[in-house]
């Protein structure tokens, strides 16, 4: 039996049987002991490619939202992956949503949370960064982090808040991604607006240039919602464009749940495979407008739905419903599908930063 027949037909019954966030909890513990393994996975050196200047040893990541602490980060690698995006961290640490939060479908193989940026806050984060890197058990893989406003900031004060997690993390991410797209923060997805939006990357722009002088700036990506029109997303291109961001990462969690018997709806926000089409849809789209590198995120669940992401033009692909569901066999399985693939993913020629 497959390790993945394993988990699916075994494993996952059990963990099912179990409330999702105290699931959740139990992983993260077995895994801070998984990650002190004395092993690394030996990557095949054909599936590693340079994407916006940062060296990936295969391209399929960990999406924002798992490890939200970066509590960890050793274990991630040790599972197969070649990147790892820790996060949704805020300026200050908060306690996120009321519980219950997060909802299993498995008829649709999906998920709708409404957390809410539950996390430590920026200070906490960079300390528990801090001692890991002084521990010598840093990842070999990138590591990056993904930023969000806090609750109760204002709108109009989003910048700073930003910016201030920017500066205490910025030792310590090989890539950053801004989190304006969540549907679970109050008045988040108004950042996605161009006039916001300007003010938000220019000021991130101006402190990685600030901070990078003399040294390397990070590269900056933004998370887009997968709710936006055509016509939005063609302005945000344009914005990434002008101020420099090395990429886009499509998709975050839709509020379009009519894909969902409506008596399984929650409030919040819905990833898994309803999520597949739409995702795919966004990337392409982006892709045909820009040369920006595109990490993409949604309904991936097996390996035809990430090689479907990598032929839209996806540089690299995030996994985090899918995960869940089918488990770490998953990983290798694309991988073997990107090794078995007879031409180059349509990423290749998008595959260093413009």
């Amino acid at each position: 039996m497959s390790g993945g027949s394993l988990y699916k037909n075994f494993l996952r019954a059990g963990i099912f049987r179990v409330d999702p966030e105290r699931m959740h909890h139990v992983a993260m513990a077995a895994l801070r002991v998984f990650g002190y393994l004395p092993w690394h996975p030996r990557p095949d050196p054909r599936l590693a490619r340079e994407v916006f200047g940062v060296r990936f040893p295969n391209p399929i990541g960990l999406a924002a939202g798992f490890d939200k602490n970066a509590i960890v980060l050793p274990a991630w690698e040790k599972l197969g992956f070649g990147f790892v995006e820790a996060g949704t961290i805020t300026a200050a640490g908060q306690p996120g949503n009321p519980r219950p939060r997060i909802f299993r479908l498995p008829a649709q193989e999906a998920l709708i949370n409404r957390m809410g940026f539950n996390n430590d806050g920026a200070e906490a984060v960079a300390a528990r960064l801090a001692r890991l890197k002084d521990s010598g058990r840093w990842p070999c893989v990138p590591v990056g982090l993904n930023l969000g406003k806090t609750k109760v900031t204002p709108i109009e004060e989003a910048a700073a808040d930003y910016l201030f997690s920017f500066e205490k993390l910025f030792p310590f991410a090989d890539y950053f991604v801004l989190n304006v797209s969540s549907p679970n923060t109050p008045g988040l997805r108004s950042l996605q607006g161009a006039d916001a939006l300007d003010r938000l990357l220019g000021a991130v722009q101006q402190r990685n240039r600030e901070l990078g002088s003399g040294a390397r700036l990070r590269p900056v990506l933004l998370k887009i919602a997968p709710d936006l029109e055509f016509g939005q997303i063609e302005e945000i291109i344009g914005l990434v464009e002008e101020h420099g961001l090395a990429g886009i990462v499509a998709t975050n969690t839709t509020l379009d749940h009519s894909r969902v018997p409506e008596g399984l709806r929650q409030e919040g926000g819905l990833s898994g495979v309803p999520l597949r089409a739409r995702s795919t849809e966004i990337v392409r789209f982006i892709a045909g407008r820009t040369r920006k590198p595109i990490i993409a995120a949604g309904g991936i669940h097996d390996a035809d739905s990430a090689m479907e992401k990598f032929d839209a033009g996806a540089a690299l692909v995030q996994l985090y419903t899918g995960f869940i569901y089918e488990g770490p066999a998953l990983i290798g399985q694309i991988a073997a599908a990107l090794l078995g693939s007879t031409t180059a993913p349509a990423s290749e020629y998008r595959s260093s930063q413009s």
